[in-house]
């Protein structure tokens, strides 16, 4: 009976030929290691936030009246509400810490450079949609720290050439945050979810059109691959049993860890919080806009320092594979850039001051230096690679010669 219904979803549909070649046959290279799974856990987070984000629609209310009494009610009246405004706010820490990483590996073993610039870029798309949602939805509970946290950075888009107020107030749906803003950003965060899932499979279309890189850097023939099920189907499991226990333990022990104390407050328009700071996921970026004293410049400056890394295909200029594993300058130059951004992430979350003001603008310099300097750095390294001898993997893509070797 399972064949026979499988036979006749088949002749309608391709869903045994689309589970072979995109789950169970999918062929993946050997060598990969735990840093591959994050994808996995990000789709995971993705299908969490979705569901919890549904149930807790169910029962808030969109009112800059009732929003905050409304989040209330649902830690303490409905029937687990709690564990789901849990779930939902450790989930989206839980998501940034896992693109975060995920993008970490990419940069780490160069799985940006051809012919994966598209799926690169999409997930790049993926991340801005992923930041709008979460801005978004900062502000759902009408705490202090979520208003005002709203009301300074949509008065960022004044910066935009010519229409900059109009679009604030279009953005705002008043002339400062209030109850159309709440309604349109709820309307907005429970919508964007579902964009981002289907920019998730095109993401996922991408990368099985041109294939999961290989930690050597080398694109091997399908023969030498294995299967994605059952080698990396448990593989992924084991990663996302070992994240759900670290889950579990801030859920339950630390629920609170990543929200504001201020957030526990109603927001009041005419009470300003001593010190207005985002969401730790937007630190860096924060810290970037308050290093530079120009308003128009720091917003630039806060832009320039996401879109900058869709160009990362075409900075690094360097003509071996493999990322960091063969490249001693350029792992040099990526360790250099994450402990820049956590030296970012520390300024952004305190107080203005001097001493803050010239570290922030000291790892803001450093922070573009990178970029900046990686494709000369790129260049330099594969002459000082080539004259100091190399391996045979190296040597054999060099003189254009078949590579059909396992790393």
């Amino acid at each position: 009976m399972k064949n026979r219904i499988i036979a006749w979803i088949d002749e309608r549909f391709p869903l045994s030929s689309f589970v072979k070649d995109n789950l169970t046959s999918y062929p993946t290279p050997r060598n990969l290691t735990y840093w591959w799974g994050f994808g996995f856990l990000a789709g995971f987070i993705l299908v969490l936030q979705i569901l919890t984000g549904i149930f807790l629609a169910m029962h808030y209310k969109a009112d800059a009246g009732l929003a905050f009494e409304s989040v209330q009610y649902i830690m303490r009246e409905v029937n687990y509400g709690w564990l789901i405004r849990f779930l939902h706010s450790t989930g989206a820490s839980a998501f940034f810490v896992i693109i975060y990483l995920h993008m970490a590996r990419t940069l780490y073993y160069g799985s940006y450079r051809a012919p994966r610039e598209l799926m690169w870029w999409s997930g790049q798309l993926l991340l801005l949609l992923i930041m709008a949602a979460a801005f978004m939805g900062y502000l759902l509970p009408w705490g202090q720290m979520s208003y005002w946290g709203a009301q300074v950075i949509t008065n960022l888009f004044r910066a935009t050439p010519f229409i900059g107020d109009q679009v604030v107030i279009w953005l705002r749906g008043d002339f400062s945050v209030g109850d159309a803003t709440l309604t349109r950003f709820f309307a907005l965060h429970y919508l964007v979810p579902f964009l981002i899932t289907g920019f998730v499979i095109i993401h996922l279309i991408a990368l099985h059109t041109v294939k999961s890189s290989n930690p050597s850097g080398f694109n091997l023939a399908d023969k030498h691959n294995i299967p994605f099920h059952p080698y990396y189907t448990v593989k992924d499991l084991f990663g996302m049993a070992v994240f759900f226990i670290l889950f579990c333990v801030v859920l339950f022990f630390y629920p609170y860890l990543f929200i504001e104390a201020e957030n526990h407050i109603p927001a009041d328009p005419m009470v300003t919080p001593s010190h207005i700071v985002p969401e730790w996921y937007f630190l860096p970026f924060y810290a970037i806009l308050r290093a530079i004293p120009d308003f128009f410049g720091g917003v630039i400056a806060m832009l320039l320092s996401i879109l900058v890394y869709g160009a990362m295909p075409y900075l690094d200029r360097s003509r071996f594979p493999g990322g960091a594993r063969y490249r001693p300058f350029f792992r040099l130059m990526f360790y250099i850039f994450i402990i820049d951004v956590v030296v970012l992430g520390y300024v952004g979350a305190q107080p203005p001051g001097d001493t803050i003001t010239v570290v922030g603008q000291v790892a803001t310099f450093i922070y573009f230096s990178i970029f900046i300097l990686l494709p000369v750095v790129s260049r330099i390294e594969d002459r000082w690679l080539i004259k100091r001898g190399l391996p045979p993997e190296l040597q054999c893509l060099l003189d254009a010669k078949k590579c059909d070797l396992l790393p």
